[in-house]
């Protein structure tokens, strides 16, 4: 488990702690006799593409698509070639409603990842074609490790908190000194309660702008 060096100078002790050696066990076995999504290699690709001093904004999904050829270690994002799914199209259409962006015709949200914007799921890994199946096995301590660094050692961060699991990690963010948005998932079952009209991407800019820091370019 390689996490990149900014990041590991925050939250590097926590490949020390006991949970993290009880999940580390529970991924060898998964893999030996299991799909494991995405590839081992990119597990922690949102702190890669996205180091700690980079950081401008935070979109948190719950974990990886589970499907083959999906999931590429960032949230709400599916590798080139790959069918957009539901929630990224509504993304999309809030994108262009907001910014007047046109949507893309892919679901790489890369070009996000490199303009500072963490797209970090909760849980990092899931077997595959069962969503939510390594929920509560370790990962999650180790991103709420990585948003409360956040919080703390950073400043005028914009979270991003869709549906009411992202919402629960509003308790982890000092809201004196970051802005946080919520909003309904963007899912089909729930993106017209609110999702669309939420104008987070254009929210997110002014709130950047105002404290002299460049906003992110949202465009793919």
């Amino acid at each position: 488990m390689a996490l990149e060096t900014s990041w590991f100078n925050q939250i590097g002790s926590e490949f020390e702690k006991p949970y993290m050696a009880t999940l580390r066990e529970f991924l060898v076995v998964e893999k030996r006799s299991k799909t494991i999504y995405p590839r081992p290699s990119e597990w922690f690709k949102a702190f890669e593409l996205t180091p700690f001093e980079s950081v401008k904004a935070v979109i948190l999904g719950q974990d990886p698509y589970h499907g083959a050829n999906q999931a590429h270690g960032l949230a709400f994002s599916v590798q080139q070639g790959v069918a957009i799914p539901p929630s990224l199209i509504n993304i999309y259409q809030e994108l262009n409603d907001d910014l007047g962006l046109p949507p893309p015709n892919h679901g790489n949200l890369t070009a996000w990842a490199r303009n500072g914007v963490l797209l970090l799921n909760a849980t990092l890994t899931v077997e595959a074609n069962r969503a939510g199946s390594h929920q509560t096995k370790g990962w999650e301590s180790f991103t709420d490790a990585a948003i409360a660094a956040l919080s703390q050692y950073r400043q005028n961060l914009v979270f991003m908190l869709w549906g009411s699991y992202a919402a629960k990690k509003r308790a982890l963010i000092d809201e004196q000194k970051h802005l946080i948005l919520t909003a309904p998932h963007p899912s089909p079952l729930s993106a017209y309660r609110g999702f669309f009209g939420c104008k987070h991407f254009s929210r997110a800019n002014s709130y950047l702008v105002e404290r002299g820091i460049a906003p992110i370019d949202w465009r793919l």
